[in-house]
Order: structure tokens, then sequence, then C-alpha cells
């Protein structure tokens, strides 16, 4: 197989090269290193079964050339940013929506691709009236600029693939956590407390309670997912069996970084504690029917977030 890695040098990117490549798959990835990390794929460099192109998904003629030969698409490549202040709704519509279409079209005029797996996010269930929240919750009412581009960009991977025959596989993912974190959360604390080891500020009212999924989990239930559905348009929830709470959080990674007498100060948040416009404050998918093609996460969601802190901490 030859497989095409959207955003491979990003964080999740990153970590699904190195099992595509342990497998002994031949892998080209597609980044324009806005984001991503060159260091991060350097031990596949030289290597006979791997290319590095680095390109941007809004110039169609290098994503036609880079889809070419590829048997299976991973399109990861994205804006994750869920905080308003960081991405604006241009950054969302453009690498995410505008992104994605360019993707597709380069998908449809090639026609070699047999699948495509996309990965899109839990905030496109916005703030579900059941948890755990399985695909077949409607309506689907995203309460951010991130979930509405990633919700769009589901619709229109769904239409190509039914109209110009590819299969497609899209994962509602949970909060991926894990060595090479460059965002989120647990990412967050250990910078604002590398900063300032005595005080942490917590954005919201510190009830706001999530799934948090291990890297290894994730990219091993995005492999198994996309080689065991069979319809022509596939929607899988990917995430852990638990949930925790940002103060719970914000304990764990004092713990990890050896500190004590943090003084944890919350913010109090808006609507109703949240860290800000648009973060979903109760997050937890149901995933029985990625179970039921023999997937389950092996760690819970407080180890990821020790396990992603011990690496944030040992990285420097």
């Amino acid at each position: 197989m030859r497989a095409l890695v959207t955003g491979g040098a990003g964080f999740i990117g990153s970590h699904l090269v190195d099992y595509l490549m342990r497998r002994g798959e031949e892998v080209r990835v597609l980044d324009n290193l806005s984001t991503g990390s060159v260091s991060d794929l350097e031990r596949w460099l030289d290597g006979p079964r791997f290319e590095l192109v680095r390109g941007d998904l809004l110039n169609p003629s290098e994503v036609e050339a880079a889809v070419e030969g590829c048997d299976v698409v991973y399109h990861l490549a994205a804006n994750p940013e869920v905080r308003v202040w960081i991405a604006s709704p241009e950054d969302h519509f453009k690498q995410n929506i505008e992104a994605t279409y360019s993707l597709l079209e380069a998908l449809r005029r090639r026609g070699e691709a047999e699948t495509l797996v996309f990965t899109s996010s839990s905030t496109v269930y916005g703030d579900a009236d059941v948890l755990p929240t399985p695909e077949e919750y409607a309506p689907l009412k995203p309460i951010s600029l991130y979930g509405a581009s990633k919700l769009a960009a589901e619709a229109l991977v769904s239409a190509y693939a039914s109209m110009y025959g590819f299969r497609c596989v899209i994962y509602r993912m949970a909060n991926v956590v894990g060595p090479r974190c460059s965002h989120g959360v647990v990412y967050d604390f250990v910078e604002k407390l590398r900063r300032n080891p005595r005080e942490l500020e917590v954005l919201g009212d510190g009830t706001q309670s999530k799934s948090y999924l291990y890297v290894d989990d994730c990219v091993e239930g995005m492999i198994l997912g996309a080689e065991r559905a069979e319809g022509r348009v596939e929607i899988l929830n990917i995430g852990s069996e638990d949930r925790v709470d940002v103060k719970t959080i914000a304990r764990i990674v004092i713990e990890e970084m050896g500190l004590s007498g943090v003084d944890i100060r919350l913010t109090g948040g808006v609507d109703g504690g949240r860290g800000w416009k648009g973060d979903v404050k109760l997050m937890q998918l149901d995933m029985s029917r990625l179970r039921s093609l023999g997937w389950r996460p092996r760690v819970s969601s407080a180890e990821a977030v020790r396990e992603t802190a011990k690496a944030l901490v040992r990285r420097g």
C-alpha cells in the first residue's frame, strides 16, 4: 500500500506515519510545516519507502501531485484550534473546509485512491444532550467555528465518496493527547507552570469534563476501523471510555512537574463556566461501533493526561 498523510508532520500525523512505516508501507507526507515539525519524522527521512513533500493543500497542483499513485489518503491537515482569539473564521474556512475541498477535487481528478480517512471532531455534536454520544445523535449543532468547519468538511467528504466511487471513514475524535502534542489543556498547563510555578490559571470553572484519548490508542483505532469498516461512508467515534475534569488535569500536571503549593486560580469562565466561547463543557463519545470492529482504548482519560504530562516534562 502507498499512503498519503496530509498533515503528517503534525502531532497525530507523525505518530500515524510511525505506525505505517513500521508496518512496511510506503508513505508520502504532504505538509506545509506551518505547525508540523520535520524532526518528528527524522528517523524516516532517508528511507526508500518515505517521501516528505512540503506543499499546501490550497495549491491544487501540489495536491494533485501528492495524491498520485496513492491507494489510501489520511487527511489530518487542519487548523485544530477551537479558541476564537487564536484562529479566525477565515482560518477555519480556508484550512479546514477549502483545504478539504481541494484534496477531494484532486482525488476526483486522479481517480486512483480507494479509501479516504478523515479526522473530524467530537465538536460537531455541540452540547449533546446524550452522554456518551453515539454517531447517530442529532441534530448536530456545533457551538464553535472549528466544529462547524469539521461538520462542513464531513459533508463534502461523504458526498464526494458517494459520487466518485471511493470509500471514506470519518472519525469523530475526542481530545487526543500524548508525546509531541503542541496545543491543548495539558500542553497549556505545562507551559504556564514553567513560566510561573507558583500559580496556575485555569480557564472556566474547572468542572469542564471531557474524554482524552492517548495518541497510540488513536492511531491503532484509526487503522483498524479503516481496514474493517465495510460501508461506502462510515462515521466512527473514537475516544476513551471515561472523562476527566479540568481541576483533576491541573492536579496531575502539577504532580508530574514535581511542584507543590501551587495556587490553582479559576477564572470562572463564560456561559456557565466554559473556558471560552465555543468550549464544549461536557464530552464523552459512545464507541460501541468501533468496539464492535475489535478496538478498545488501553488507556483511560486520566492515564492519557498523566503520560502526556510526563512526556512534555521530559521534553523540556
